[in-house]
């Protein structure tokens, strides 16, 4: 048969292009239409989640990479007070060795001296107790005389990166911000991995793909086995 009659017969159908069909019923474009909206919709939707926390993490990032060269010069504020006699009642009696103020003495400390320890435990012994309250981007004490009644605070400050380093490290910021990072990470997972997954869908028609990601992968990898000892 010349190849006149066979383009003939494929025109008419009397020859089917078996091979070709078959490949491209591999390919259902409603399935890849689906996963498309479906991946493109949760991508950014945890991109604008996170999007907020991910700018602060990544600055805090360069601050604490970089937090011997950049000074800053502690605040410390000093207060000495006398408790009330009728309080100092309370601390004289028998309390555990880890047991937190009484309740009385907590309110008495935040309208005089403007300090919270409520919840907080304290360390007693026989002469006096002493609560540790550190918190981000400072720290602070307070002792108290159990005999005297002799109060003693101190708070340093050392300024607003330190406290955005904490945030980020999440020192001293308590449970519901660390409840904040755990779910933030978890959106971030889900904008990466879906991320990859539309890369995948999209890598026939980017020859460059694999091989930024192969690259992604081996840059980090490279630096920790030649350069980190």
């Amino acid at each position: 048969m010349s190849a006149a009659s066979d383009d003939r017969a494929v025109k008419t159908g009397s020859i089917k292009a078996g091979p070709v069909k078959a490949a491209s019923a591999t390919i259902d474009p409603n399935r890849r239409s689906f996963w498309l909206k479906t991946l493109h919709r949760w991508h950014w939707i945890s991109a604008a989640v996170s999007l907020v926390a991910l700018l602060l993490f990544s600055v805090t990032g360069i601050t604490l990479n970089h937090a011997a060269q950049i000074e800053s010069e502690p605040v410390v504020v000093n207060v000495k007070e006398t408790l009330p006699a009728s309080l100092l009642r309370s601390l004289k009696r028998e309390h555990a060795a880890d047991a937190p103020l009484p309740g009385a003495v907590n309110d008495w400390l935040a309208d005089a001296l403007d300090v919270r320890t409520d919840g907080r435990k304290g360390e007693w012994s026989e002469a006096d107790v002493y609560v540790s309250l550190p918190r981000p981007g400072g720290d602070a004490w307070l002792s108290i005389d159990r005999e005297s009644g002799a109060i003693e605070y101190e708070r340093t400050d050392r300024g607003w990166i330190a406290w955005l380093n904490d945030l980020h490290k999440g020192r001293n910021t308590g449970a519901a911000w660390r409840w904040f990072i755990d779910l933030f990470a978890v959106a971030c997972l889900l904008f990466a991995s879906t991320g990859l997954w539309l890369l995948q869908l999209h890598a026939r028609q980017r020859g460059k793909t694999w091989p930024l990601v192969a690259a992604g992968l081996a840059v980090p990898l490279l630096l920790i086995i030649l350069f980190m000892h």
